[in-house]
């Protein structure tokens, strides 16, 4: 298992994964829309584990100089419960640190009680915040 930055070669096996991981996602979350936006900012913030050729997990981050975000923390049913998201994760937060962040968030879709387990065994705790959005654009 390769657990690693994203690379330019790797765009096909994350796309592949993500939209098996949400095979009907909404109009503004669309794998290769995502995907395009990561690799024209902060690509060095995108890590994927590999087996063999075929990508099997990624997570992403973000830093906008005071806080960190993880988003698409995806690992293919088939290779689940292996330490595949820990490394992942582990890697996405050194790569924050490393920038100078001390304050990292992440938000679960409601009702995703098993990906709650997992960041509360990696020390993530829930936060009384309510979370709210706004889609901007089209």
């Amino acid at each position: 298992m390769d657990i690693r930055s994203y690379r330019p070669e790797d765009r096909a096996g994350v796309i592949r994964l993500w939209e098996e991981d949400d095979p009907n996602p909404s109009l503004w979350n669309k794998a290769t829309d995502i995907l395009d936006s990561k690799e024209s900012y902060q690509p060095g913030l995108l890590f994927v584990a590999a087996d063999g050729d075929t990508i099997v997990g990624t997570t992403m981050a973000g830093y906008d100089g005071r806080r960190g975000w993880i988003y698409s923390v995806v690992v293919t049913p088939s290779h689940r419960r292996k330490g595949i998201a820990s490394k992942l994760l582990a890697l996405a937060e050194k790569a924050l640190s490393s920038l100078g962040c001390t304050k990292l968030n992440l938000q679960v879709r409601d009702g995703n009680d098993g990906a709650v387990k997992l960041y509360q065994s990696l020390g993530y705790s829930i936060e009384p915040r309510v979370s709210m959005g706004k889609r901007l654009g089209d």
